[in-house]
Parts: C-alpha cells; sequence; structure tokens
C-alpha cells in the first residue's frame, strides 16, 4: 500500500510537498527530546533542522550517536585492508558532516579528510563549523575536482540511492578515477531485503536484475529513490574486488542498507 501511494505522490508531483509535512510533523514530535539534548551537548554544533532532516532525520541524539559510531565502523573497516597511516579519505556525498566531522578524531594527524556534496547549503554549514576536514561543493553531474588514484578510502552512504541509472555508470567511473589502486570503497545500497516495499511490476524488473528507480521529484533528493539487484551492484563493479558484503536487516522497524566493500583492481 505504501508504495502504491508513493507513486500516486509522484505521478501527482505531489511527493516533495508531502515530504516536507513530514519534515514539520518530525520536528515537532522530536522537539521536546532535541531539546534536552541541546542541554546536555552545549558546545557540540548541530546543522539546521530541515539540513539535518534531509539526509538523516530529525533526532539530535540520533545524528550525534549515529554519526560517531559509521565514523569508528568504517575506520575499523578500513584497517583490515590498509594501515591507517597518511592516508586521503573523502566521505562522498558528506551531507551536513554527521559522519566526517568525527574521522579526523579517530585517525592519525598524517591523515587528510575530505567531503564532497551537491547540497550547497549543506557545505557552507560544514565550512563554517567542522574543522580538519576539506570540502567540496560539487554538482549532480559526477566530476570531482581531484586528481587520479588521489584517495585511499571512499564512502558513500545512501548515495547511490537516489541516483538515476545514468548516473549509477557515470558516477561508478568518476570514483573509480579518484581511487588508488587497491583503494577501498565502501557504499550502502537498497538491494535484496528492500523489494517488501517494491510493487509488483517492480519487483518483477528488480528479479530480472534491473535497477529499479522511482523519480519524478529532484534527482538526488531524498525521495529519489534507487534501489540496486545484486547482480547489477556485481555488474557495475566488475572490476573491483568484492571484499564484503552485509545484507541489509530489520532494525527496530526500519530497513538498514546493504553495505558493500570494494577494492580497486
Amino acid at each position: 500500500m505504501k508504495a502504491k501511494i508513493s507513486k500516486l505522490l509522484r505521478q501527482t508531483r505531489l511527493l516533495y510537498l508531502t515530504d516536507k509535512l513530514r519534515f514539520l510533523i518530525a520536528k515537532i514530535k522530536n522537539n521536546k527530546k532535541n531539546v534536552a539534548f541541546l542541554m546536555t551537548h552545549p558546545n557540540f554544533k548541530f546543522p539546521t533542522d530541515y539540513l539535518m532532516y534531509e539526509s538523516f532525520g530529525m533526532s539530535y541524539e540520533g545524528y550525534y550517536k549515529s554519526g560517531i559510531m559509521a565514523a569508528s565502523e568504517f575506520i575499523d573497516e578500513l584497517k583490515q585492508y590498509k594501515t591507517i597511516d597518511d592516508v586521503k579519505i573523502l566521505d562522498w556525498g558528506c551531507g551536513p558532516a554527521r559522519v566526517v566531522r568525527h574521522i579526523p578524531e579517530i585517525v592519525p594527524s598524517n591523515c587528510e579528510i575530505f567531503a564532497t556534496d551537491y547540497n550547497e547549503n549543506s557545505i557552507n554549514w560544514n565550512k563554517e563549523n567542522i574543522k580538519d576536514v576539506k570540502f567540496n561543493l560539487n554538482g549532480i553531474e559526477a566530476k570531482l575536482p581531484y586528481n587520479d588514484s588521489f584517495f585511499d578510502f571512499i564512502y558513500g552512504i545512501s548515495i547511490f540511492t537516489h541516483l538515476s541509472e545514468k548516473l549509477h555508470y557515470d558516477w561508478k567511473s568518476e570514483l573509480t578515477r579518484i581511487l588508488k589502486r587497491d583503494g577501498i570503497l565502501l557504499l550502502t545500497l537498497q538491494c535484496e531485503l528492500f523489494k517488501a516495499i517494491l510493487t509488483e511490476s517492480e519487483i518483477k524488473q528488480f528479479e530480472l536484475g534491473n535497477l529499479v528507480v522511482r523519480g519524478n521529484v529532484k534527482e538526488g533528493h531524498r525521495t529519489y529513490s534507487a534501489f540496486q539487484p545484486d547482480s547489477f551492484v556485481k555488474k557495475l563493479f566488475s572490476d573491483f574486488d568484492i571484499l564484503k558484503h552485509t545484507p541489509s536487516y530489520m532494525n527496530n522497524g526500519s530497513l538498514e542498507q546493504d553495505v558493500w566493500v570494494l577494492r580497486k583492481k
């Protein structure tokens, strides 16, 4: 039923307006807890509410704790394949710095941390409030201002999940270009378990190994959604070694995305 409602809202161009309403409801619902959390963390700088909602949700505590946890998990993952010394790290699609702001605290000082996003408001806020990270504003097109074979580690949290099929291939090529040989790429994607929220026609396409895209909204926005069959991911990254694939799972009623760890050959 939810999938059918989503399809109808997209067709009538009302999904973005509906999402704005959801933001206001979430803001009211979380207000008391957020105010209390702010009082116990007076020195922590939070992004504006809508910037946070666009990329994560409206829980200040969730933004804070999940950012610390993800940063730690990503660096621990990297340590399995590389020595964490003098490495260059990129947060691709950083949003309002939920994760990348914590990376400088857990890696050696000779590492360089970069982050890029297409949301100008997020990048402006990041540059004004986050230290020790080099931020870049990019467009939706696959073009970044970094040299070939520049990064040791790139991670992208739910970024391909908001892109068209063309931009899947374009951005894959661009990420491959800037990643060093034997560099590590970590991505979260909407794979097999996400069939549970697809329509019957979408499931048929998904099971054929085709990318399923829900558009009719601004590409890159949280309401633009793409679902990746495992076979599609393996084909897209055929020139990478798949080091690890952690399938999605239910977490307190919500679907957590698949995590893919890949190494450039």
